[in-house]
């Protein structure tokens, strides 16, 4: 897998005006409490409430007709298969979800209310994904990875795009981690428009799976 700035750059044009370019606005809160003038991203702003919109929206946008046409599969627990379903209705791509049994009724709901087919599969994500490999297999779709996938990773790149646009001044960006592909979008933006910006990833301490990783450990997360 090979994605540059320039992909990121080339995201941006693609999905302009088909999603929000949300706001980064100083925190007064934020900045008391940690010393430092912090700024917010408001990706809630998007139409599904998060940054996936981007990523979804760019990877359908690069599909061929012959591929819409067959439809796209995607596995998450909730704004992935939200952001897929909502842009895939939008393009008249039919879409099938792979959710977790345990998935929250109202995420479920939200994302069939977008028109796509919803499968309950498996106790966890890892479950599901794995399910949701086999059926793209067998109904010949298009696999919609929530990370794992460089227009993706591109579209999610978009964020950080903004926040330097927006703010220019920043030292550092610091963002959220779960599957990577948010933060490595971002490095390469950072990368390619202010190179001496430090890109910081933080995860909560109870699921520190990114780390674990790294440092060659077993993923062992969700214990006391």
């Amino acid at each position: 897998m090979s994605v540059t700035g320039r992909d990121v750059q080339e995201a941006a044009q693609a999905i302009r005006g088909a999603i929000v370019e949300t706001p980064c606005l100083y925190s007064r809160t934020l900045s008391e409490i940690s010393g430092a003038r912090v700024f917010v991203k408001f990706e809630n702003r998007q139409f599904t409430a998060s940054f996936k919109d981007r990523g979804a929206l760019v990877k359908l946008l690069s599909l061929e007709p012959r591929e819409r046409a067959r439809g796209v599969l995607a596995m998450s627990a909730g704004n992935h298969a939200q952001a897929v379903s909502y842009h895939a209705q939008r393009m008249s791509i039919p879409a099938t979800i792979v959710m977790p049994r345990l998935t929250p009724t109202v995420k479920v709901e939200h994302t069939r209310a977008f028109g796509a087919d919803v499968v309950l599969h498996g106790d966890d994500l890892s479950e599901a994904a794995a399910h949701a490999r086999d059926l793209a297999l067998q109904r010949n779709l298009v696999l919609v990875h929530p990370y794992d996938d460089e227009k993706i990773i591109a579209g999610q790149g978009t964020v950080g795009l903004e926040m330097l646009e927006q703010q220019p001044e920043l030292e550092m960006l610091v963002a959220p981690v779960g599957g990577g592909g948010l933060i490595s979008g971002i490095a390469l933006a950072a990368r390619e428009l202010r190179p001496e910006v430090e890109v910081i990833g933080v995860e909560t301490e109870r699921y520190p799976s990114m780390q674990q990783c790294l440092a060659g450990r077993p993923i062992e997360c969700g214990t006391a």
